[in-house]
């Protein structure tokens, strides 16, 4: 494969139905307005041009946008059932001591209480402790700063969930 042609799983999403590309989508993130962002930006030639895209309809969401995007994602620590898009990114937490879960459920309700929103991290690679000491940084937080915060973790995990979609053969 040469570097100017299209990889076939960019080809593949290229030439989903509209509706099918949307779900492929939403399911990626469950923000509407950047979901219907990249499909309206179709065809993409390169799986760059796809995150880049990703990447300025993020930064144009509105707060309702990220609220919308966050409410697709469980608690750290507890991966939707069944869900192994949720299981694999959370994997750091599959081996943790009961007493971090504990205290991993404890931090994360005490984040959703200041800030209306479950904590949301590109939990991708990273340890039980790692997420929880991310946590504890991040609760001291202004909401504003939070906020940008999110937006920034969101959009890396929307480029691996992107690249899941498009670079599979």
């Amino acid at each position: 494969m040469t570097s100017t042609s299209t990889p076939p799983g960019l080809t593949r999403f290229n030439a989903l139905e509209e509706h099918a590309a949307f779900a492929a989508l939403h399911e990626a993130c469950a923000s509407t307005a950047w979901a219907r962002r990249l499909l309206a930006a179709r065809p993409y030639t390169t799986s760059d041009e796809l995150y880049a895209a990703s990447d300025a309809a993020m930064a144009e969401l509105t707060a309702d946008d990220l609220a919308e995007a966050m409410a697709g994602h469980p608690p750290i620590g507890r991966p939707k059932e069944g869900d192994p898009t949720s299981a694999r990114e959370q994997r750091g937490m599959a081996g943790a001591t009961a007493e971090l879960k504990a205290e991993m459920l404890e931090l994360n309700l005490a984040y959703q209480e200041k800030f209306g929103h479950v904590f949301l991290i590109c939990a991708t690679g990273r340890t039980g402790e790692q997420m929880r000491d991310a946590v504890k940084e991040r609760i001291g937080n202004a909401p504003e700063q939070e906020r940008e915060i999110v937006r920034t973790e969101l959009g890396k995990i929307n480029r691996i969930r992107l690249a899941r979609l498009v670079e599979e053969d």
